[in-house]
């Protein structure tokens, strides 16, 4: 039986850690970008987790934000017997030779919240056309007019550009009118949020801090965004971000953060398991229950996929992450005295 090593793009992996060796029907490798950002620790827990359920044993790797080191990390993954991958990529286009040679090999590949337009990869991920629609609704919601920038995901994640879709779906009727000015866009370079405290400081310096809202892509670059603002004395201005990160929830209480559309790693990561099993013994793709057909990346390569429905979490609804489970009361609530959120009184 194959392997099955789950590709996941943008998350960083800690060490690979072994479940334990009780598991007799297979094995699925899963290909981390990066293992920093702290959300990428829960979607290994519930792999692993599902994956133990169904007696499979987990093998991962961590490509350390380098596309070469997951090239070399997803052939590792091979040779150590994944009967299919999970795969987060780090860089969708430089990947595709691994991606390729495993399913040459007749074991299957799981891309897993960020796009690899490789024929018979299967796509998981959250809509992410609806993550930038929310974003922007929830910003022009409470700045529907003035200067705005758009601090926006890395330029080799197709999700950076299905972000700004939806975000200009949104906002560019206002933007036709007159009513909304684009005064900075910049992409940031491996989500990283120093490269987007770097660009939005750029960006206050050539407009002379004259800036009104900023819709940023995820919670790592309205961190580095809002850094940027709070050094200037524009904390509080309208930002948005995404994946309900705790210190990001911890911004909106606070209210220096307005949105963060919340995608439930836990659930994309047990459905990112289930795949993967599946298509390890020997289900065909389009046979995989919610399966529907995409074909919205940039060279329109038609894939099954899997998008599932994200929620956008503010000030108003903050106790719908700590009912959840997602995060602690005090975690979301710490530090907050003046004009505390519903969820924090």
């Amino acid at each position: 039986m194959k392997t099955v090593v789950c590709a996941l793009s943008g998350v960083v992996l800690a060490a690979a850690i072994a479940l334990p060796a009780a598991a007799q029907n297979g094995t699925v490798g899963v290909s981390w970008s990066n293992f920093q950002e702290e959300r990428w620790k829960t979607d290994e827990a519930a792999i692993q987790a599902r994956l133990q359920e169904l007696g499979y044993d987990y093998i991962g790797a961590d490509a350390q934000s380098s596309a070469a080191k997951q090239l070399s990390d997803i052939e590792s993954l091979l040779a150590r017997g994944a009967d299919a991958l999970i795969v987060l990529a780090q860089d969708a286009e430089a990947i595709k030779p691994a991606v390729e040679q495993a399913a040459a090999a007749g074991v299957p590949v799981v891309g897993y919240d960020r796009l690899i337009e490789v024929p018979d990869v299967f796509y998981l991920t959250f809509d992410n056309k609806e993550v930038g629609r929310m974003q922007a609704q929830a910003v022009y919601d409470v700045q529907p007019e003035g200067n705005y920038v758009f601090i926006k995901g890395s330029p080799q994640d197709p999700n950076a550009d299905f972000l700004f879709s939806g975000q200009m779906e949104v906002l560019k009727p206002a933007i036709d009118k007159g009513d909304i000015k684009v005064v900075g866009e910049q992409y940031t370079d491996g989500w990283l949020p120093a490269n987007a405290q770097r660009n939005m400081e750029q960006i206050l310096t050539a407009t002379n801090n004259d800036v009104d809202a900023v819709v940023a892509s995820n919670d790592g670059t309205a961190g580095g965004a809002i850094a940027a603002l709070t050094a200037q004395g524009m904390a509080g201005i309208p930002v948005s971000g995404q994946d309900a990160d705790h210190a990001a929830l911890n911004r909106i209480a606070r209210g220096l953060q307005t949105v963060s559309v919340w995608k439930d790693s836990r659930e994309l990561g047990k459905a990112a398991a289930d795949i993967a099993v599946q298509l390890a013994e020997g289900k065909a793709l389009d046979a995989v229950e919610g399966a529907q057909k995409f074909a919205g990346g940039p060279n329109q390569v038609e894939l099954d996929a899997i998008l599932l429905k994200p929620v956008p979490i503010t000030r108003d609804n903050l106790d719908t992450v700590i009912e959840a489970g997602w995060v602690p009361k005090e975690t979301v609530c710490q530090g907050v005295s003046e004009n505390p959120p519903a969820a924090c009184r």
